[in-house]
């Protein structure tokens, strides 16, 4: 028997790097891609994504920052443009499949390499009580 309850939300970390610069400046490839990357995880949008162009006082960090919130919590994207980076995070309190999320993250941006890191979030034990 574990000693502690399931865990609260999923958290998936992508950093992909050489990806062609004409697939990170554009701004309908990067909503058509969250709009697929929902649908894919099984996930429902709220509203749509907001897409703001920052840092461009920086080489290394213009780009593209993306937030699109979600039912149960956001995806949250920078595309780094000029390093051919991108850097994303899925957080849920609604599980889905790593592994769709990377399909959609291949098509939509042709990495070389992509790294994944999976959270757990809010796995406690289960000995802990709910704060009154």
């Amino acid at each position: 028997m574990s000693e502690h309850q399931p865990i609260w939300g999923q958290h998936l970390i992508l950093d992909l790097a050489g990806c062609p610069r004409d697939r990170l400046i554009d701004a309908d490839n990067l909503r058509a891609w969250v709009k697929e990357l929902v649908d894919a995880i099984k996930m429902k949008a709220y509203g749509e994504p907001q897409l703001e162009h920052f840092a461009t006082h920086s080489f290394d960090a213009a780009g593209y920052t993306l937030l699109q919130l979600i039912e149960t919590s956001n995806i949250c994207a920078h595309f780094a443009e000029n390093l051919g980076q991108v850097y994303i995070d899925i957080f849920s309190c609604k599980t889905f499949d790593n592994e769709d999320a990377v399909k959609v993250c291949r098509k939509y941006f042709e990495p070389e390499v992509i790294e994944q890191h999976v959270l757990e979030r809010g796995r406690f034990p289960a000995s802990l009580k709910k704060a009154s």
